[in-house]
């Protein structure tokens, strides 16, 4: 389990080279800032923000291949886990998708910032984003469980990979889906909070 700051940074550093560390450590500082001008995260978590973000986005890498194809992040916001991952997987095609402005317009700017030619960022609501297939479909504080399941199906196939952050309302939301459903998924514990789950599976 991971509990504090150094412990989560030595494990993001586990799993990734030194180039990622550091603008891993460049993206905490510009994060931070950004902050001050938009509500990207709760003003608590900048004190433990390996802890309750990087290391949170990272430990998603635990659940998937080695190589995979696209990586879709539904509602990324703050660039959580989405903008984490492109910076520590540079070979991976990721999608960040958000519909905010202003969030937008700083994802952008990190994008270019970090020179992730991997990494796009498509502005608009996720209805209005044309149909890709995707090997992994992430969302951390998107949308309740079943929602974001009718929202993004038509982005997976049989092979697709559903990380679904959810803090401590994973098992209740598991429970809420329909029975064919909630036997695709089940809840993994997460490494930085105790009390939390990360709800995996495919569709099918």
């Amino acid at each position: 389990m991971i509990t504090d700051e150094e412990s989560a940074k030595a494990y993001v550093a586990q799993h990734c080279d030194v180039t990622a560390m550091s603008k891993l450590g460049r993206f905490i500082e510009l994060l931070t800032a950004e902050n001050a001008r938009q509500n990207l995260v709760a003003k608590p978590t900048l004190d433990v923000i390996w802890q309750r973000h990087i290391a949170d986005s990272a430990q998603l890498l635990e659940h998937v291949p080695r190589e995979t194809g696209l990586w879709l992040d539904l509602g990324t916001g703050a660039g959580l886990p989405g903008l984490v991952i492109a910076i520590m997987r540079p070979s991976w095609r990721i999608m960040l998708v958000e519909s905010r402005k202003r969030r937008i317009e700083w994802l952008e700017s990190l994008v270019r910032e970090f020179s992730l030619d991997n990494c796009e960022v498509v502005g608009r609501r996720l209805e209005l984003v044309e149909s890709v297939p995707a090997s992994v479909i992430c969302a951390r504080a998107f949308a309740p469980l079943r929602n974001t399941l009718d929202l993004s199906a038509r982005f997976s196939t049989s092979e697709t990979l559903w990380l679904l952050p959810k803090g401590r309302s994973a098992a209740q939301e598991l429970d809420d889906l329909p029975a064919k459903q909630k036997k695709l998924f089940h809840v993994e514990q997460s490494l930085t909070d105790e009390a939390s789950g990360i709800i995996v599976g495919k569709l099918g």
